[in-house]
């Protein structure tokens, strides 16, 4: 089986532009006969493509909400960013009631496992067996970036399941419990991004996830919204498990807060993480932890999301008063011991950018890249539809690409052919030349 992904391509909308390659953080997009190509060795699923193609032609591949009609025993697991959403409301009640409205039989929240996952790791971080500083494993793209682009920090990453997954158990370990037969049980999660999709289709670290589907949170918002609209405050069910710092994994900053760690930097957005991560790598960051999320403001920001991230920023701040302030909270035994909330695998070095398996080999190739990117212009504009000169070259020496995908290079040897051909013009036969004397 080959590398599986979530973010896909529309052919049809694409027209070829070059916003995407110009943007993705590990050069997965090459623009080919006009039309936008993902390499699925590289994507990490971050969903930048997604967030920055006017044409709309980059798409999570989600499930549809009908899928949950293929389970008796419908249960919705929503991740916190949901309760950003909505204008005007603050109470996560109302949010888990219009899921129960919508035809789930039971809710769960991923904020109380984020609570769960908080307490957990803070053992492993006062264990004094990671090597620091130790960097989340929270965001599944930034998982895959450290895998692809950074694999010696490996040991560094936080070795623990996200919260997604330990709900999924906590809630099927607890339904089972309660009488329902495990094959009447399907758990679906509401996902602000695509990299949580592939991790939940395709888990890196574990071998297989409870999460029976994953929806888009923008069809959910859609679906929600008249639900909401016409609830009563009779209607309203205390559905309500996780406190304000659970909730508050959703934004910048909230897995570190709430695990209380002093000595901690948090970093959104792709870009920055990458440029933390080379400080990382290159031991020039005196912190104990790192929290990385591949989104601008988080999971607030994450492409399959409805608001704009800084308006569900300003929200989140409101529901985290509300659920302190006025909060209704039910009482629900989830935790279980028999739940492991370890890696069942280790992360792999998954390094694409090596040439060659015979050293000798790669490093002649290194060498061939090098040459060539000496001739190219060095402006990264794009026009050959890789994302810099450099990844040409590369793509040159791979045998992907021909050195007059270059514009300025294939400029060049228009010019020399005409000259070239100026010059054989006046070069005629002799036989000629005597008839026109």
């Amino acid at each position: 089986m080959g590398v599986l992904h979530s973010v896909t391509l529309d052919r049809e909308r694409c027209i070829g532009c070059t916003d995407c390659i110009k943007r993705c953080p590990t050069e997965a997009i090459r623009v080919r006969n006009s039309k936008a190509e993902i390499m699925d060795e590289r994507c990490i699923d971050c969903g930048m493509c997604i967030r920055v193609c006017k044409s709309h032609a980059k798409k999570a591949s989600t499930d549809p909400l009908d899928k949950i009609n293929k389970y008796r025993y419908k249960v919705a697991i929503p991740a916190p960013t949901l309760y950003t959403q909505f204008k005007k409301i603050r109470d996560p009640n109302i949010v888990l009631t219009g899921l129960k409205k919508l035809g789930f039989d039971e809710v769960f929240e991923v904020a109380r496992a984020a609570e769960i996952i908080t307490e957990y790791s803070k053992e492993f971080l006062e264990s004094g067996k990671m090597i620091k500083p130790v960097i989340s494993s929270a965001c599944p793209a930034i998982v895959k970036l450290i895998e692809m682009r950074f694999p010696t920090l490996i040991p560094n990453v936080l070795p623990v399941i996200s919260p997604k997954e330990a709900i999924a158990r906590y809630a099927r370990k607890y339904l089972i419990k309660q009488g329902i037969p495990p094959e009447d049980i399907g758990i679906f999660f509401i996902s602000p991004c695509a990299a949580k999709v592939t991790n939940s289709r395709y888990p890196q670290t574990i071998k297989s996830s409870d999460v029976d589907g994953i929806i888009s949170m923008k069809e959910i918002y859609l679906k929600l919204v008249p639900i909401i609209k016409n609830l009563k405050e009779e209607d309203i069910e205390i559905l309500q498990t996780a406190s304000s710092d659970g909730v508050g994994w959703a934004a910048t900053g909230g897995e570190g807060l709430a695990s209380k760690i002093y000595n901690h930097i948090a970093v959104d957005g792709i870009e920055n993480v990458i440029n933390i991560l080379e400080r990382v790598e290159n031991g020039k960051l005196d912190v104990d932890f790192v929290e990385c999320l591949a989104c601008t403001n988080g999971c607030l920001g994450g492409p399959l999301t409805v608001e704009n991230s800084f308006v569900a920023t300003n929200r989140m701040f409101k529901v985290k008063k509300y659920i302190n302030l006025k909060g209704k909270t039910r009482t629900i035994d989830l935790f279980d011991d028999s739940v492991k909330l370890d890696w069942e695998y280790n992360l792999q070095n998954k390094q694409v950018l090596k040439l060659d398996n015979d050293m000798t080999v790669a490093l002649q190739k290194m060498g061939e890249i090098e040459k060539i990117f000496d001739t190219l212009p060095k402006i990264d504009c794009g026009s050959c539809g890789a994302p810099t000169c450099r990844a040409l070259a590369e793509d040159i020496v791979r045998g992907n690409a021909n050195i007059e995908d270059c514009i300025f290079m294939l400029r060049e040897k228009v010019r020399n052919m005409a000259k070239d051909m100026v010059s054989l013009s006046e070069k005629m036969p002799p036989s000629i030349r005597h008839l026109e004397k």
